[in-house]
């Protein structure tokens, strides 16, 4: 038994570390702002064309 106490603490300890990378990445990185254009076709634009 303390074999799968022993495992479970290992699988604790990794998960506990994934939990804190991904919380980190979230927290410090922040995403730059971009400008997007989309070019929409002349046939959608126009009103009586469905």
């Amino acid at each position: 038994m303390p074999t799968l106490f022993r495992f479970l603490a290992v699988v604790a300890l990794l998960a506990g570390l994934a939990y804190a990378a991904m919380f980190a990445m979230a927290t410090f990185v922040e995403p730059t702002p971009r400008e997007i254009t989309v070019t929409i076709p002349n046939s959608k634009l126009q009103p009586g064309n469905r």
